[in-house]
């Protein structure tokens, strides 16, 4: 039997969120404004709503947290809030944030800021997006704005949440409004215009970060695909790693850090991506159940970037057993110690998601250590969430048998 694998007393054991998907009532959002003009389409089932109610409850979110042992919370600003119209800025949301930073301090929590999560407000939207010529510099503009929530007490900014899903999402919506038809495995490649744009406007967040905040470390977080080339597809593979994955990763090598988020694999074939395997356990999202993913995603990373410290900013599983949550979990952090022990630099781990929340389109699959009532709000924290919770306080990852 192995011994357990001591983690540095800065290794960060968090649980992660996002704004849009726990706080209710973002209607300025563009997201709100998908929810409520497709309702019925086959992604979207029902509008987020009042979420978790997490605007006015977040106080609660982060005692339960804290409680059960975890010592960081990730956490998202909504831009949206404060930003409601071009160049007018909310004090009242800013303030809103920056009392949610004094308020993880207060209670043992080390914040992690996420500035964008998906949602953009209407206004940036409507004038094209992230592709509009000039969306890296709105974007700096907000993080200058927002400077004053994670000036203090916050060590780590993450600009943007996967930038690459933010790109493979710009490109569904042309094939969408062109006529063209989706994927029925895998998805379409990101858009190329998108994709520099989200570059450039990282790097601009990032100078804006520092000159605000120059002890910020900041960095951005990427969802790792995991392709698995069968025998003679390894070229396919490589093809498709590299719009969807590596891009985004290579945009990263200057940075303080780079997240790492993963939750399943993608088999691919020589004619490209394969269907889940029909004997293979599924998640209630329909991804193949698949810990080890994770070890592979640190790997590939850290093979990429050599030299920038990783972070795993989400990984979890979609699932109504909890039983089945510690399972996954259990074999997800065994293949992170084994990264570790390998020399891949790892800063710290944040499970998704710390609540049952709106999954982009649903409420049905539930990644949350913490349930949620959907009528009374009431919070239930699951047995998962003790268990994860615990080895914060120990400081340990267990050793494999």
């Amino acid at each position: 039997m192995s011994t357990d694998l001591r983690l540095p007393a800065d290794f960060l054991w968090g649980a992660s969120t996002a704004a849009h998907q726990i706080e209710g009532g973002n209607t300025n959002s563009d997201w709100w404004a998908l929810e409520h003009g497709d309702l019925g389409s086959s992604h979207i089932k029902e509008p987020s709503g009042d979420a978790c109610d997490s605007y006015h409850r977040w106080r609660e979110d982060m005692d339960l947290l804290a409680g059960l042992g975890f010592t960081d919370y990730r956490f998202s600003v909504e831009w949206a809030r404060v930003e409601p119209a071009p160049g007018e800025f909310s004090a009242a949301a800013i303030a809103h944030y920056r009392r949610m930073v004094e308020g993880a301090l207060e209670r043992g929590l080390r914040p992690m800021v996420t500035l964008h999560h998906f949602t953009c407000p209407r206004w940036f939207a409507a004038r094209g997006g992230w592709a509009a010529d000039d969306s890296a510099e709105l974007f700096a503009r907000y993080v200058r704005a927002a400077a004053p929530v994670f000036q203090d007490g916050v060590a780590h900014v993450c600009t943007i949440n996967e930038p690459n899903i933010v790109a493979v999402m710009a490109a569904t919506r042309s094939l969408l409004e062109g006529g063209g038809a989706i994927p029925a495995v895998g998805m379409p490649l990101p858009d190329a215009a998108v994709t520099e744009a989200l570059a450039r406007a990282h790097r601009a967040a990032t100078a804006a970060v520092k000159e605000t905040a120059p002890h910020v470390r900041t960095g951005w977080s990427v969802a790792n695909q995991v392709y698995q080339a069968l025998p003679g597809a390894e070229d396919v593979a490589a093809a498709l790693r590299h719009p969807h994955e590596d891009v985004f990763l290579e945009a990263a090598r200057r940075d303080d850090w780079i997240g790492v988020q993963s939750y399943t694999r993608n088999l691919i074939g020589p004619d490209g991506p394969l269907p889940v395997p029909e004997d293979a356990e599924r998640t209630l999202t329909g991804w193949e159940y698949y810990p080890e993913a994770l070890g592979h995603a640190l790997r590939h990373t850290a093979a990429t970037v050599p030299g920038v410290p990783l972070i795993v900013t989400e990984n979890g599983i979609a699932t109504d057993d909890d039983a089945r949550r510690v399972a996954y979990t259990t074999g997800a952090l065994a293949a992170l110690r084994s990264a570790m022990e390998d020399g891949v630099d790892v800063r710290g781990y944040f499970h998704w998601s710390a609540l049952d929340n709106y999954e982009w389109g649903s409420y049905a699959p539930t990644f949350g250590l913490i349930a949620v009532d959907r009528r009374t709000f009431a919070r239930t924290p699951k047995p998962s969430a003790a268990w994860l919770g615990a080895f914060a306080r120990t400081r340990t990852l267990p050793g494999a048998d």
